[in-house]
C-alpha cells in the first residue's frame, strides 16, 4: 500500500505541475502567480512523494500539505475555468485515499 500511495501521490504532483506547465505555453488561462504556485506545490508533492516512501519522520505531513495548497489551487482555478464542483471532489477522494493508503502501509510495515 505504501508503494501505491507513494506512485499516486507522485503522478498527482507531476500531472499538477506539468498541467500548469502546458496551460502556460499554450497561453494562460489563469493568473501566472497561481500557475507558478501550481507548479511549485506539484514539485513540492512529488518530493514529499519520496519522503513517505522511505518513512521520513513529516514525510507525510508536508504531502498532505501539498496536496491542500494544490487543492486550494485547483478550486482557484476551477474558478477561472468554470469546471464546477465534481472536479474538487475528486481531487479530494484522491488526496484522502493517497493518505489513507500512505497510513495504511506505514501500519503494516511496522507492525510486520
Amino acid at each position: 500500500m505504501l508503494t501505491f500511495a507513494t506512485l499516486g501521490m507522485f503522478a498527482y504532483g507531476a500531472y499538477s505541475a506539468a498541467w500548469a506547465v502546458v496551460d502556460v505555453v499554450r497561453g494562460a488561462r489563469i493568473e501566472l502567480w497561481a500557475e507558478a504556485l501550481i507548479v511549485v506545490f506539484g514539485l513540492l508533492l512529488v518530493l514529499a512523494a519520496a519522503f513517505v516512501r522511505v518513512r521520513m519522520p513529516g514525510g507525510l505531513a508536508v504531502a498532505i500539505s501539498a496536496m491542500l495548497a494544490l487543492q486550494a489551487l485547483a478550486v482557484h482555478t476551477a474558478a477561472h475555468l468554470e469546471s464546477g464542483l465534481v472536479p474538487q471532489i475528486g481531487r479530494g477522494v484522491l488526496a484522502f485515499f493517497l493518505v489513507g493508503s500512505a497510513l495504511a502501509g506505514e501500519d503494516t510495515r511496522r507492525t510486520g
